[in-house]
């Protein structure tokens, strides 16, 4: 199958591109680099043994997204690009309601145009909001989301139940993400954030290697088993192989699954995981709580099980390990 990854050299396009290339399919890359760096394209190809057409372009202009496909014939398409975080989308709410919805936008429209109707959505938890439960199930429904971020990616959902209920000739999965970190156990590519990282597992790694002085915790007063916010971690190639399970068999029509390893663990239960499997030092501090953020969630990844034959594999460990490998080889 001919796939276009959106945002491809980001940490999941990247990771799903590798595990797209192991079974065979053929991937056109399309990446802008704000959040991503263009070495990453020559370790994909040092990983896979395969070259890559990439595409330098800005999916927020249309005329781009029309040129990729009347020069390929594409088959389906991952959707990753976009501003994904919560903290800066509280700031700068416009740019990621601008952004985000435009792109998707454009990127339907030429789908359509083309006759391309296979999508695989990269959403996310955020859109089940605070609804006062621990585990989330996909037949909750979306909740009322507390950041914009989580807002444009129930946008999205929305509007891509609307274009499948007016032409059910659409294939659409939502894919709703936990939280991914970790890293390619070759160490060529992770979570490798342009500018301060606003995710957990590269500040830690860059606080581990003295690149930062200290971790923030967001808040250490949540109800949870230690105070501090309890997420579901999900090793990023578990992940990625959960998009080469949602292209290869999810059922026609539109259909959304949870993608988490169904366990919650809080901040410091992964700091201190980190320390012990790697023997370094993390450095933190607690200061309060992040705009935006819910006390606990995981997930209930049965229904990804059950129809894609989808589940994690990797442990808290290999995340830690796999991480810090990465950290240590860049």
């Amino acid at each position: 199958m001919r796939i276009l990854v959106t945002g491809g050299l980001g940490f999941i396009g990247s990771h799903t591109v590798v595990e797209l290339a192991n079974q065979n399919h053929e991937i056109i890359i399309v990446d802008n680099l704000y959040n991503s760096k263009i070495e990453v394209l020559e370790s994909l190809e040092k990983i896979t043994g395969k070259k890559f057409k990439f595409y330098q372009y800005d999916i927020a202009d249309k005329t781009k997204v029309e040129s990729i496909f009347s020069e390929n014939k594409i088959d389906a398409v991952i959707h990753f690009a976009g501003y994904k975080a919560v903290g800066e989308s509280v700031q700068k709410p416009l740019m990621y309601y601008s952004n985000n919805l435009r792109s998707t936008l454009n990127l339907l429209e030429v789908m359509k145009e083309h006759g391309v109707n296979k999508l695989i959505f990269s959403s996310s938890a955020t859109v089940y909001g605070d609804q006062g439960v621990r585990k989330y199930t996909e037949d909750m429904g979306r909740g009322t989301t507390t950041n914009p971020y989580g807002t444009t990616k129930a946008m999205i959902e929305k509007i891509l139940e609307d274009v499948y209920t007016a032409d059910n000739s659409w294939n659409i999965t939502i894919l709703r993400y936990f939280n991914p970190v970790g890293a390619h156990e070759s160490g060529l590519i992770g979570d490798n954030p342009n500018g301060i990282p606003n995710n957990l597992m590269p500040y830690v790694m860059r606080v581990a290697s003295g690149k930062l002085e200290c971790l923030s915790v967001f808040g250490n007063d949540y109800q949870t088993v230690d105070g501090t916010g309890v997420r579901d971690y999900i090793h990023v190639v578990d992940l990625a192989k959960g998009h080469v399970k949602a292209i290869e068999n999810a059922p026609d029509g539109l259909n959304v699954y949870n993608l988490g390893s169904g366990k919650g663990i809080s901040v410091l239960e992964l700091v201190n995981c980190f320390e012990q499997i790697n023997g370094v030092k993390v450095n933190y501090k607690i200061v309060g709580r992040r705009p935006g953020d819910v006390a606990e969630n995981y997930a209930d990844p049965t229904k990804a099980w059950n129809e894609l034959g989808w589940k994690t594999e990797k442990t808290l460990e290999d995340i830690c390990k796999d991480a810090w490998n990465f950290e240590k080889n860049n």
